[in-house]
């Protein structure tokens, strides 16, 4: 039987075994990282720097959510601006897999400068045991590279520190309740970030369009959850699809962008159900995102499980 308690226990003794000196951790304000962020600063104080990334990927508010997280649970932590850097190593690249190569290697390039400055010499990451299935490996299938596992620069200096490594979703939130983390049920979100939600190249104003899209999904799912309209979805956003279509604005034709909205059903992300929509739901949002959403004329619906798709798209 799991119990939360005696894991964070034993993690931030084994946290305080294995470094013996200063460390930096990823902080992306989600779950995983956060609730490593804590079990971290607890186990070394002041030798940890905590550092969040502002990539430009990030969802609509991110950085706000994530700066009251962070300073109501205690951590210290430095925010570094680096959206100008990531868009121009991702300018060009269209495969998913060389997207989320890139961006684990600016990140952890981020990290070593930053770890240069404080004298560190490890990189604790919030990573659980789906990325490194996932990621492949030995006699393992890889289904996507996670950018904290094989995105990782086979150069990189600083030892990796995984104090959640062996842990499901569901597990990290019991920790993350334990410790008090209010983001103990929120929803997963991608460590590239909304790089993976745009098909295709990753541009500012493309990352515009998925952002604003995303921000009215998860607004109309979690009112209707909200209302008992239906059951709030494990996760749930948007995607901004690498076609167009015909449409209509007024009388005049336009040619514009695929919007597919994507919520699933799981408990720990290595299996996921489609969830059922109301029509009504699923209505405002279409009319929402292709109202508010410039250049948007066409919404779609994933009805897709996991396997044989998965929930991410890229």
């Amino acid at each position: 039987m799991f119990s939360p308690e005696a894991f964070i226990e034993e993690a931030v003794e084994a946290l305080r075994k294995e470094i013996s000196g200063k460390a930096v951790i990823a902080v992306s304000g989600g779950v995983d990282s956060t609730t490593a962020a804590v079990l971290a600063s607890r186990a070394l104080g002041k030798n940890l720097r905590a550092v969040y990334v502002d990539t430009g990927l990030m969802r609509e508010g991110e950085r706000e959510d994530v700066d009251a997280t962070l300073r109501s649970l205690g951590v210290r932590y430095k925010v570094l601006e680096a959206a100008d850097r990531f868009f121009g190593e991702l300018k060009g690249i269209v495969d998913p897999e060389k997207k989320r190569k890139v961006i684990g290697n600016t990140f952890v390039h981020l990290f070593e400068e930053e770890a240069r400055k404080v004298g560190a010499e490890w990189l604790i990451q919030g990573t659980i045991a789906p990325d490194w299935i996932e990621s492949g490996g030995q006699l393992r299938d890889r289904i996507k590279t996670h950018h904290n596992v094989a995105g990782l620069p086979t150069s990189m200096t600083l030892e990796v520190v995984e104090p959640l490594r062996d842990l499901y979703k569901d597990e990290v939130r019991r920790v993350a309740r334990a410790l008090g983390v209010q983001v103990a049920e929120r929803q997963p979100f991608p460590g590239p970030g909304l790089a993976v939600r745009v098909l295709g190249e990753v541009t500012h104003d493309r990352i515009a369009v998925v952002r604003a899209a995303c921000a009215v999904v998860e607004e109309e799912l979690e009112k209707a959850s909200e209302t008992g309209l239906m059951e709030r979805p494990w996760q749930y956003f948007a995607v901004l699809l690498p076609v167009k279509s015909v449409g209509v604005e007024g009388d005049v034709r336009v040619y514009g962008h695929t919007i597919a909205i994507r919520a699933v059903a799981s408990t720990d992300g290595m299996t996921a159900s489609f969830s059922p929509i109301p029509q009504d739901v699923l209505g405002r949002m279409s009319t929402r995102i292709t109202n508010e959403v410039r250049g948007v004329n066409r919404i779609v619906y994933d009805v897709t499980n996991k396997p044989p798709g998965t929930i991410e798209w890229e």
